[in-house]
């Protein structure tokens, strides 16, 4: 089969398209022919040695994608040869292939009416975002949302759940451009943190009172910020740190602020709870087949194009998702 394969480390990493081995499905295995794959932020880290799970190459990358399954290994009982599946790979990646094999458990079924190439980016955004909002922070109807890096993959994810939540969601980021397309995606307001003071503008928005959920994948001078304009009462949720400086949080503040700090790693949670995993990404995907949630697809890449699908990753100017796309997803677009 082909892939995309990973021949050294490095920033920007080495990558080939090459022809890479199939593996027959194990006990509790499903090999699935892909569609596509969703390109991360993720895989940066990974192809620069600076991923807290460490591959040697050569590996073949992609943690997600959507395809066929084509076989079964013993004990499979969820899935058969035809269905269309969803796979989120997270130890193992190999999801910029013609093919993948893979745990049953690490698949969902895709409802009929949805293509696979458009939402083979969906797994690690929407199901962090989800995550994050509906079961760590437990965001209600009514609440205020502020979404910081908005215009990335998890934050734009962040913002489309959060209007479907019921939720006013402030949008942040640094791009004018960015925001005003994130508005477009549904926020209720955006500020330039470049060029508005960001703590202040979200009191200002909230008539004083600061958002009930901040939603921080950024980390650094935001989550500074975030703590200066989270509500009383009010939950910070700790996503990621594509900032670079990883904060601390002042113990004083959040006492007297009465501030809940939540912690979402969506990672361990999908290999801790891969039932729980399953039946929030059913929810998601629900919302996509009746049309509530629209994944954005920023742009389609071949095999061949992973390179520069990459650097448009690494360079911050992809607002959604990009993917890759095999000879099976190429004949379905």
């Amino acid at each position: 089969m082909k892939a995309v394969v990973c021949t050294a480390l490095g920033e920007p990493p080495q990558l080939t398209v090459m022809e890479w081995p199939s593996r027959p499905p194990g006990t509790g295995e499903i090999r699935v022919a892909l569609h596509a794959g969703g390109v991360n932020f993720g895989d940066l880290l990974v192809t620069a040695g600076r991923y807290q799970v460490k591959l040697t190459p050569p590996f073949v990358l992609g943690t997600e994608g959507a395809g066929v399954v084509t076989a079964c290994g013993v004990g499979v009982t969820r899935f058969k040869e035809g269905d269309r599946v969803l796979v989120q790979n997270n130890d193992v990646r190999a999801c910029f292939a013609d093919e993948v094999t893979l745990p049953a458990a690490r698949a969902v079924l895709v409802p009929p009416g949805i293509r696979l190439t458009d939402i083979a980016g969906f797994p690690l955004n929407f199901g962090t975002s989800y995550y994050a909002l509906a079961v760590r922070a437990r965001l209600a109807q009514g609440e205020v949302l502020a979404v910081h890096g908005a215009s990335g993959g998890v934050g734009l994810a962040a913002v489309k759940l959060g209007k479907m939540m019921g939720a006013t969601v402030i949008a942040t980021g640094s791009d004018d451009a960015k925001l005003r397309a994130v508005k477009t995606e549904g926020a209720d307001y955006v500020v330039n943190v470049r060029t508005e003071p960001l703590a202040k503008r979200i009191r200002e928005l909230t008539q004083g009172r600061g958002a009930d959920v901040s939603f921080d994948p950024v980390g650094g001078d935001v989550f500074d910020a975030a703590m200066r304009s989270t509500a009383i009462d009010g939950r910070i949720l700790v996503v990621g740190f594509a900032g670079g400086r990883i904060p601390a949080a002042p113990a004083n503040k959040v006492l007297f602020g009465a501030l809940s700090v939540i912690g979402a790693p969506y990672g361990g949670f999908t290999q801790r709870n891969p039932e729980p995993w399953a039946e929030l990404m059913r929810t998601l995907l629900e919302q996509v087949r009746c049309g509530v949630l629209k994944p954005l697809i920023h742009r389609r890449f071949t095999f061949e194009q992973a390179p520069e699908a990459l650097a448009l990753v690494r360079e911050r100017q992809v607002i959604g998702k990009c993917v890759l796309m095999s000879a099976r997803g190429m004949a379905e677009t």
